[in-house]
């Protein structure tokens, strides 16, 4: 460990915030932590000065500068125009990775899985999450769902480094590619391609609906489990409350450059200023901080403590129940409790072991061999209000050029015209697939020809999709067959 402390930057947030940044700091500096932090100020105070973002330039100075971000819980106001601070910060600072590890602490914390011991592995900035939403008709909106290779290949190779470093058996993979074999298909083939890397490491996959359900009776059988960003926001929280307790979880968001670490809860207005918060979740995100910055002898000490705390049953208002706990403690009184046992190890829980990990994980992208892109159609997405799919058919069966011609229009993915069935209803939202046959490139200006006769025959436009194929394999969603 360095001489010189290493400078975080650290958010004391709203609600109980300050109140378990105090206990959390006072712990982690009592059991040796040599850090500096520097203070900003963000979160509900910020958004009502009129920032929408929540956070002042000068915050993101300090951020970029010490590049480690320790962050209590903070409230966002209601209505609209406020931006989830905690997806801007993930997106700004690349933090592409979101750990959160999910034990149980039975029989100190009730849990119906006494063995689990589960790290959900969450890619943090694409999916759904990119935000990307339109109102495309009046009857019909859309959320872009985006999946790309460097994100995947990031996320699953910090998940098996992770697996590796922290002596764990086995990686799982949940996607649903059953159903979206595009987006969903690529995180799946990424992952299996990784996973043949690392072959002292078991591997497995597991479509999300059956494997969240499993995850929840049976979590003993999973050790890593690395998801796209909604399934891994959905399960994470699933996870942390059938260990024990949401509030008991803490949570790193990790990019090539910047780490934020935080705990998993909000900020609990109501209990705020009563020094009845548990400042567990915010802990061990602490914990998990000092392994990142280097400091993993203190991060084993302070995590131990914790442990040993629990164990001696001293306990917030929170986990505390008469047949197992001995005595009911404020925020402070927890905070003092813990540092009087540093140095001690669990009796009865797992002791925790940060002796293999050394360094941070960095991940590093494999070189892509060049691939060849080629349009072969394209997607006309429509606003008609007939609802009658025959006529829309019939009225644009013409519209061709030397390539292009209609081979199928569908209405909310499901094919309508030729062939549709009466039974199926349909919305003013309709996409029309025009494909070259047999498989011939075409350029843009035979799809802008197309276009303009399509606006010309006073059909309404709303997008837009190429058909490409990358190396010759078609690259788009077939629609039963077309």
């Amino acid at each position: 460990m360095s001489n010189n402390p290493t400078p975080i930057t650290v958010a004391y947030g709203d609600g109980i915030g300050p109140e378990i940044m105090d206990a959390t700091l006072r712990i982690i500096q009592a059991a040796g932590a040599n850090i500096a932090p520097e203070i900003i100020e963000i979160g509900e105070k910020v958004y009502l000065r009129g920032n929408s973002a929540g956070i002042e330039p000068e915050a993101w100075e300090s951020l970029r500068r010490t590049k480690v971000f320790l962050k209590a819980p903070i409230t966002t106001p209601q209505g609209g125009g406020f931006k989830s601070l905690n997806v801007t910060t993930r997106k700004m600072l690349g933090l592409f990775a979101n750990i959160r590890p999910c034990a149980a602490y039975t029989p100190y914390v009730d849990s119906k899985h006494p063995k689990m011991d589960v790290v959900i592995i969450r890619e943090n900035e694409e999916d759904l999450y990119a935000g990307i939403e339109h109102q495309q008709t009046p009857e019909v909106v859309q959320c872009l769902k985006l999946i790309s290779v460097p994100g995947t290949e990031k996320i699953i190779r910090y998940a098996f480094e992770y697996a590796r470093q922290y002596g764990r058996k086995k990686v799982t993979c949940f996607t649903k590619d059953n159903i979206m074999k595009q987006t969903d298909g690529l995180f799946h083939k990424i992952f299996d391609e990784i996973a043949a890397e690392y072959p002292d490491l078991e591997n497995e996959h597991w479509i999300v609906d059956i494997g969240a359900a499993k995850l929840a009776d049976t979590p003993e059988q999973f050790d890593v489990v690395v998801m796209p960003n909604l399934y891994g926001d959905i399960l994470s929280d699933v996870a942390a409350q059938i260990a024990g307790s949401v509030g008991l979880a803490g949570s790193a968001n990790i990019g090539a450059e910047v780490a934020m670490f935080e705990a998993i809860h909000g900020s609990a207005p109501r209990r705020a200023g009563q020094n009845l918060a548990n400042p567990s979740g915010l802990l061990l995100g602490a914990v998990q901080m000092l392994v990142h910055i280097g400091q993993p002898e203190v991060a084993q000490k302070v995590h131990n403590a914790w442990l040993r705390t629990l164990e001696d049953g001293i306990h917030t208002y929170d986990i505390f129940k008469e047949a197992v706990s001995k005595s009911k403690v404020g925020t402070r009184e927890f905070a003092d409790a813990v540092i009087e046992r540093l140095g001690q190890t669990p009796s009865q829980l797992k002791p925790a072991d940060y002796s293999k990990a050394k360094e941070a994980i960095q991940v590093k992208l494999k070189e892509k061999p060049e691939q060849k892109m080629a349009t072969i159609g394209v997607d006309v997405f429509l606003h008609h209000n007939n609802r009658n799919a025959d006529a829309l058919g019939q009225a644009i069966e013409g519209i061709q050029t030397k390539h292009l011609h209609l081979s199928m229009i569908t209405n909310r993915g499901v094919k309508v015209y030729p062939n549709g069935l009466p039974e199926t209803f349909c919305t003013d939202h309709w996409r029309c697939r025009f494909k070259s046959e047999p498989q011939a490139e075409v350029n843009y200006e035979e799809i802008l020809n197309l276009l303009t006769q399509i606006n010309q025959a006073g059909f309404q436009i709303i997008k837009t999709e190429n058909l490409c194929t990358i190396d010759g394999v078609p690259a788009f969603s077939a629609g039963q067959g077309a």
